[in-house]
């Protein structure tokens, strides 16, 4: 048969477990501005190659909005 716990007991595990809760969410968090920070940087090269190929290609905006289809 299973024992009976204390009130106390169940509040103490409460406390732990939404401090354990809150720590991992802190975690999500700072992870997640990470994430964007990285992204951020990801675009701003990806810009800036394609900036570059298109001002080694020649070509006129016209001429890529006509090939990107825009």
């Amino acid at each position: 048969m299973a024992r009976t716990r204390s009130l106390s007991s169940i509040k103490t595990e409460i406390s732990k477990v939404t401090a354990e809760l809150q720590k991992a969410q802190e975690k999500v968090d700072e992870l997640t501005q990470r994430l964007l920070e990285l992204q951020e940087q990801k675009q701003s090269i990806e810009a800036k190659q394609i900036m570059d190929a298109f001002r080694r290609s020649g070509k006129s905006m016209q001429e890529l909005m006509t090939f990107l289809e825009v």
